[in-house]
Order: C-alpha cells, then structure tokens, then sequence
C-alpha cells in the first residue's frame, strides 16, 4: 500500500488556503499501480455479485469505470445536473454552503439490482449520500461504497452509515 499511498500528490491550499488537495494523477500515469488499485478496490466486492457500479462525476467516473469492469459488472455514471439528456431522476442534496444535484439516466438501474457506488475521495459524505439516494430512488439496491481515499478527520463515514464502505487509503 506504500507504493500505491507514494503515488497520491499533497499540494497545500489549494484550491483555497487550508485544504490539502489529493492529487491522484500520478497514481492514473503508473499503469501498474492503477490495475493494483482497481483490484484492491474490487476485492471486497468479488463475492457480492455486484450487477452495476455507479460512481460520481468526475474523478469516480475514472475509478468507477474500471471498478466495473474488474467486477464484470455495467458501468452507470452520475452525473452533474444538465449533462444528461432527458428523462432523468435526480437528488437535491446539501454542500456546506450551497446546494447541489445528481442526476441519472430514467431507467439505468432496475428495481432490486444489485449496485456498488465508487467515488476517488470520501469527504463529508455529502456526494456519497446523494449518490445512494439517488440509486435508491432508482429503484435499485446499495451494496456498500468504495473509495479511493478517505479523509478521516471529515464526517464522511460516520453519515454514511452502517452500509459497508471501503476505503484504500485513509488521511
């Protein structure tokens, strides 16, 4: 896990004073690394026959993507609002000092199946919620969440919940 963690760039106050970006691009350049990561992310969820990945916009979408692909699963993208064409299903959900929405294709996922959520980071947890509401509204089922990162000292997993959640890289 060192090597993987040597490969996640820290760069100070940005993008404002006080917050330490993780900066994951050196991890997506090695392309052995990347493959570790996917595999470590979907060993967990080997046995859960997981039938769809939903990850969220933007950097989830790189790790979802390939999530779903190590896990011989369909891949479904959440996205911001206005990026899909019509008929979506979306979810209002609330930042620290704004509001914000995630929006899904009407029919993506069908009633009962059996979804992983993906993002690269787990913060407050306010996406990752958004992102269960949303998949839950679709109909389908929440298996649990991976992440690339988790940024331990923010309430990101205390307000996800009792579902499993799996995290590669704490901070």
């Amino acid at each position: 896990m060192q090597k993987l963690a040597s490969l996640i760039r820290a760069v100070p106050d940005f993008p404002t004073p006080g917050i330490v970006f993780r900066d994951v691009t050196p991890l997506l350049a090695d392309a052995g690394e990347f493959a570790r990561c996917i595999a470590l992310l979907a060993e967990p969820w080997r046995d859960a026959r997981v039938q769809a990945v939903c990850a969220i916009e933007a950097r989830g979408f790189i790790f979802g993507a390939a999530l779903a692909t190590a896990l011989g699963a369909g891949f479904v993208p959440l996205r911001k609002p206005g990026k899909l064409p019509p008929p979506v299903v979306a979810v209002d959900y609330e930042l620290e000092y704004a509001r914000d929405r995630l929006e899904a294709r009407e029919g993506a996922l069908r009633a009962g199946e059996r979804v992983l959520i993906a993002d690269d980071v787990l913060a407050t947890g306010g996406t990752l919620c958004a992102a269960r509401a949303l998949v839950e509204r679709l109909g389908a089922t929440v298996l649990g969440a991976s992440v690339l990162i988790e940024l331990a000292a923010l309430p990101g997993r205390a307000r996800w919940g009792n579902a499993p959640l799996h995290a590669l890289l704490s901070y």
